[in-house]
């Protein structure tokens, strides 16, 4: 039997509509509040695989819980750890840590208790290395430089893929992805979905940083792949191409008749905007919106390879503008 853990996200929702849909019958799916299986819901159905969904065994289990996940993995043989926080928020380090790095290490401590067959954990490009003077593309063999300023989403993340290492390290049969930002319909209040509304309103402003994209279809498809596969004890980084914020931004404009941005954000222009915001959630006590590693990570314009993956399974990404074409038309729904 699979458990799926996040069932109710993005990644999550979209992993059990396609392990349903090649065949996967015996599937558990891990909630913390009913309303969240509301959205998994909406989500088959926007699909029109609603008679899919009713074959999901939902339980109601939390990552941070230990008597609830004693009763998730019963019966369990393989784990799709998808549960994570994310937020670029300061404040939120240490619920970040709480959830990303505790939560990871419990799904891996009942892994190796209950003889779990393989775990397939979904991490994040943010777990990546960092360049040095002498290389020109981020790979996952790129060393993480913990004297470089991380974002504490990033710290988290990567302490996690520690606790999937410390798995392996027991016994346990693992594979890690490392998605890119990851587009999907359904979910237009979280996530890479708050593009689309932001973009809707109007964004004035463009960087010429980039960073990977992937479409959700794509990171899906892969975990199946890589659980189905003899692959254990590596990473894979999914991203079907790098592209600048300014491209993103402005395709998506056109694709949903918005205004693309004018102005660049130079440096000290962002530099600026990220003191004025935590000026403002002190003073106006409003919740942060840039922090000082956001104003940088915006700006960085480090490639990422995903050759490894394209390698490994022969695998062929969907181009990021043709899914775009798809997102849209739901999002104009």
């Amino acid at each position: 039997m699979i458990l799926v853990t996040g069932g109710t996200g993005l990644v999550g929702a979209h992993l059990l509509l396609h392990l349903l849909e090649n065949g996967e019958e015996k599937i558990r799916a891990m909630y913390r509040k009913s309303k969240q299986i509301e959205k998994a819901k909406s989500l088959f159905e926007l699909y029109k695989k609603g008679d899919l969904f009713s074959k999901i065994e939902w339980i109601q289990a939390d990552i941070l819980d230990v008597p609830s996940l004693e009763v998730a993995f019963e019966n369990i043989d393989y784990v799709y750890h998808c549960a994570g926080l994310i937020s670029f928020n300061p404040d939120d380090e240490n619920q970040l840590r709480k959830v990303n790095i505790e939560g990871t290490a419990n799904i891996v401590n009942f892994c190796i208790d209950k003889k779990i067959t393989k775990l397939c954990h979904v991490s994040s490009i943010a777990a990546l290395g960092n360049l040095t003077q002498n290389q020109t593309i981020i790979t996952e063999e790129t060393e993480w430089n913990p004297e470089v300023l991380h974002s504490d989403y990033a710290i988290s993340k990567y302490g996690a893929e520690m606790e999937v290492w410390r798995g392996q390290q027991e016994g346990l049969q693992v594979v890690i992805v490392n998605p890119g930002v990851i587009f999907g319909p359904g979910f237009w209040n979280q996530g890479s979905g708050t593009l689309f509304t932001a973009i809707k309103k109007g964004i004035p402003f463009y960087t010429n940083g980039s960073t990977g994209y992937i479409s959700v279809i794509d990171v899906v498809k892969i975990m199946r792949l890589l659980m189905h596969s003899d692959c254990s004890g590596e990473r894979f980084t999914l991203i079907s191409e790098n592209i600048t914020y300014k491209d993103i931004i402005c395709k998506i404009a056109g694709k949903i008749k918005a205004s693309t941005p004018k102005i660049e954000a130079k440096p000290w222009l962002l530099n600026l905007a990220w003191k004025l915001d935590w000026l403002c959630s002190i003073v106006l006590r409003t919740k942060r919106k840039l922090s000082r590693h956001g104003a940088i990570s915006i700006q960085n314009a480090d490639k990422i390879s995903n050759e490894k993956i394209k390698t490994y399974l022969n695998y062929s990404f969907e181009h990021i503008d043709t899914y775009l074409n798809e997102i849209v038309i739901y999002f104009k729904k």
